[in-house]
């Protein structure tokens, strides 16, 4: 079991991840996706792919660009396409 927690909330939880480069990435049907909000910032990796990213709020507090996905990745990160991943303070408990 994999949890995503901010500001006291579980925003993704789950049995199901993939572990990519020691980021966890969650299912889009485990993560609570009343907390997140699309940003446009965006970056590219050259093995995954173009990331877009969002913005997590959580009791009126923002955490700007804290989660990412890659809609449409590159063949050798396809296992998390939609997937997503935190980082900027956001705890990851497994």
């Amino acid at each position: 079991m994999a949890k995503a927690i901010w500001n006291g909330v579980v925003i993704a939880q789950s049995d199901r991840f993939e572990v990519v480069e020691n980021n966890v990435y969650f299912p889009p049907d485990t993560v609570n996706q009343e907390f997140l909000a699309a940003s446009d910032h965006s970056s590219h990796c050259p093995w995954k792919g173009d990331a877009r990213y969002f913005t997590i709020t959580v009791n009126d507090q923002e955490n700007i660009d804290a989660a990412w996905t890659y809609p449409a990745p590159f063949e050798k990160a396809a296992k998390i396409k939609d997937h997503i991943a935190f980082w900027k303070g956001v705890t990851i408990e497994r």
